[in-house]
């Protein structure tokens, strides 16, 4: 199988889940399709989502909850 990163699209604060009491977008091992929200990229108080890019398998999650993050940088690793 193929790996795909998925990266961040904006620099700011990386979330995993939509609110602090709500359960993860997803986790490793979790199927995703390329629509799927992964997780969120907060900058300046706007949410961005962040998409899976293709459909397969989460193989890896590479930042944590509440972790800053630069544009470009690889977030998860899914395998396609």
């Amino acid at each position: 199988m193929a790996q795909h990163d998925i990266v961040s699209p904006l620099p700011g604060t990386f979330y995993r889940r939509s609110a602090p009491d709500a359960a993860p977008y997803v986790e490793p091992g979790a199927p995703v399709a390329s629509d799927t929200v992964v997780g969120l990229v907060e900058v300046m108080k706007q949410f961005n989502d962040v998409e899976a890019g293709v459909a397969g398998r989460v193989a890896e999650i590479l930042v944590e909850d509440g972790e800053p993050v630069d544009a470009g940088q690889v977030l998860m690793r899914v395998e396609a």
